[in-house]
């Protein structure tokens, strides 16, 4: 009888895992090699199904033992409220279910949330995590429940998913009524703002809205809902430093920033990954301007090859050199960017932190090479996991695989606990803590089964489905449906500033604001990357798209049609120049999105040889 993987692993496994002991310290140290040959298909299936394993492991932990709290405490074996106690759990679970074709599972799941999920509860929420992981995995679980070409449709359904959905998001719109258009970060479901409520928001707090939000204004026909987090994203981006780079914190009521530091990780990173990610899904070339700008931005003043670091906004001094584990998404954002070389070698210089501990502490020093004192935690994070799969869907290079494997034992062998997976409080000692977050089955095993299932032959909704799929910062699928990605000649979705054929002066310091009466009609059309690329990488369709907008106003700089210029008045020919080179850029209609950057006035090289352990 034919060995499973891990009875053909596991002696090899205990072979090279090698304790080494700091005696000073008590610090033990868990090193691990991969074996000699690699991937094998037939042991990518095996994996594959581990993973399935791993993911049902969990899975039926919480539903056993914690549903309908949010999340489980795998260790005890028992449940907790975290978020908004509505089975947080089992809401971001329910693509993976569709994903891994558990049409009983998906279809009571669905079933019991329709008839028992409320939000007219007098609870205080996330607007940043209520939006990417419950209201995402309701969209995402609707926009595959209701069509037939998903596979997965359920007779008996009928828009509870979208009407919660709805419901939901109209209850966190009050926290956008502010002056700068940038939510607050939490909204009480029942009462809205409270008085007391902190002023103070993270850039990715209000600027990783656009995609759920924009969804839905899709899907109900009300622009509310994409005007707001749109105006939103432009309030961040109007408040950006002369290098085109944006801080961590901001106020949402005086529009500055409380911390300056600027980098690709946490408090920011999800603001760059959105605004590629709405140009994706929407065509909607705004976001691709923005990004274009600050990814060039980022590349030039954060990118220290192979590692990123954190600088002042304002005069790119480095004051933070740490790789935090959030940073981790950038190499997977630069393939559907088309930025391939360097996101192989940031990928590479991430995965030797993995492979020194097991795990990829919150923060490691730079500087010093050591994690980072307060941030030795592995939260079972899918992020390096998420870029591994994008790399390899990518480039097919079969060292990917090797990764994953590498992945799959840490967390088998080091986070695995009774009815789950652990938190790793500290990953030099590997100590467990008693929690378990939702995304680990929304993200972190998704992206590990996608990453078997692609190398054994992909039979899944992702690879082969009637759609081509966007995943939200949460992992939820997103499909580019025709009414989803292609906006009508009336629709009003995009405002410009013109209000009967005129141009609406706006005076306002916030000039973000966009109001439903006064939009133009618009109509972008969009393209798309591949669901599957081709091993020279480049993957971006690049075709024609006939007119960036109509409606627009006539005569208007870039920045007046979209509410992006700087808030001071005393921009110069250094404006006009950046205005000129933007305007070159949508006349092309060119999807690349990114051109190679020079590294000559890059930041000094921080130790890029760094050894792998």
């Amino acid at each position: 009888m034919e060995k499973t993987w891990k009875q053909r692993c596991l002696p090899l496994l205990l072979l090279l895992s090698i304790l080494s002991a700091d005696t000073n310290h008590n610090n033990i140290i868990f090193l691990r090699q991969t074996a000699a040959d690699g991937v094998t298909p037939e042991e990518a299936t095996l994996l594959r199904d581990e993973v399935r394993e791993m993911f049902y492991h969990a899975f039926n932990g919480y539903m056993e033992h914690a549903f309908p709290l949010d999340e489980l405490k795998p260790l005890s074996c028992e449940g907790e409220d975290s978020l908004g106690g509505y089975a947080l759990t089992l809401i971001d679970s329910l693509d993976m279910l569709a994903l891994l074709g558990d049409r009983e599972r998906f279809t009571s799941s669905v079933d019991w949330i329709g008839k028992n999920l409320r939000f007219d509860i007098n609870k205080t929420v996330s607007v940043f995590e209520t939006t990417i992981r419950v209201l995402g995995g309701l969209l995402s679980a609707h926009l595959i429940a209701s069509d037939y070409a998903t596979g997965m449709r359920i007779p008996s359904y009928d828009n509870q998913l979208l009407d919660l959905a709805e419901d939901l998001a109209r209850r966190m719109l009050p926290a956008f009524d502010t002056p700068t258009g940038i939510p607050f970060g939490s909204v009480n479901l029942l009462y809205g703002v409270d008085e007391q409520e902190s002023r103070i928001t993270s850039t990715a707090g209000g600027g990783t809205l656009t995609l759920e939000f924009g969804m839905l204004s899709r899907l109900t026909n009300d622009p509310i809902f994409e005007q707001v987090t749109k105006n939103a994203v432009r309030g961040l981006w109007a408040r950006r430093s002369k290098l085109n780079l944006v801080g961590a914190h901001i106020n949402v009521f005086t529009g500055e920033w409380t911390q300056k530091d600027a980098g690709i990780g946490t408090s920011i990173d999800s603001f760059y990954e959105y605004l590629l990610k709405a140009y994706l899904l929407f065509g909607d070339e705004e976001y691709l301007f923005i990004f274009q700008e600050a990814y060039a931005a980022a590349m030039h003043y954060l990118y220290n090859d192979p590692w990123y670091v954190e600088v002042n906004m304002d005069s790119a001094a480095i004051v933070w050199p740490l790789f935090n584990s959030l940073q981790a998404f950038w190499p997977g954002l630069q393939v559907l960017a088309g930025d391939i070389d360097p996101a192989i070698r940031t990928h590479a210089a991430f995965f030797s932190v993995w492979k020194r501990y097991g795990f990829t502490p919150e923060g490691f020093n730079l500087a010093t090479l050591t994690v980072q004192h307060g941030q030795k935690s592995y939260p079972l994070r899918p992020e390096l996991i998420e870029s591994t799969y994008w790399l390899y869907k990518a480039t097919r290079d079969p060292r990917y695989l090797d990764v994953g494997r590498d992945m799959v034992v840490s967390l088998q062998y080091g986070a695995r606990c009774p009815c789950g997976y652990c938190h790793i409080v500290d990953v030099e000692f590997h100590k467990k803590e008693d929690h378990m977050e939702s995304f680990f089955l929304a993200e972190t095993v998704k992206y590990l089964w996608l990453l078997f299932d692609l190398a054994s032959g992909p039979d899944n909704l992702v690879e082969n489905g009637p759609y081509k799929y966007i995943f939200s910062t949460e992992g939820h699928l997103l499909p580019a449906t025709p009414q989803i990605s292609l906006i009508h000649e009336h629709c009003s979705y995009l405002g410009a500033y013109c209000k009967g054929g005129g141009i609406e002066q706006e005076s306002r310091k916030s000039d973000i604001s966009i109001h439903p009466q006064e939009n133009n009609a618009s109509v972008l059309s969009g393209s798309w990357v591949h669901s599957s690329y081709p091993s020279d990488s480049s993957f971006l369709e690049s075709t024609s798209t006939s007119g960036l907008m109509k409606g627009l106003c006539p005569g208007l700089t870039h920045g007046q049609k979209y509410g992006i210029s700087y808030l001071d008045a005393t921009r110069t020919a250094q404006e006009d120049h950046s205005t000129h080179q933007r305007e070159n850029v949508a006349d092309s209609h060119s999807l690349l999105v990114v051109s190679q950057q020079s590294a000559d006035n890059s930041l000094s090289k921080n130790k890029n040889e760094k050894q792998e352990h």
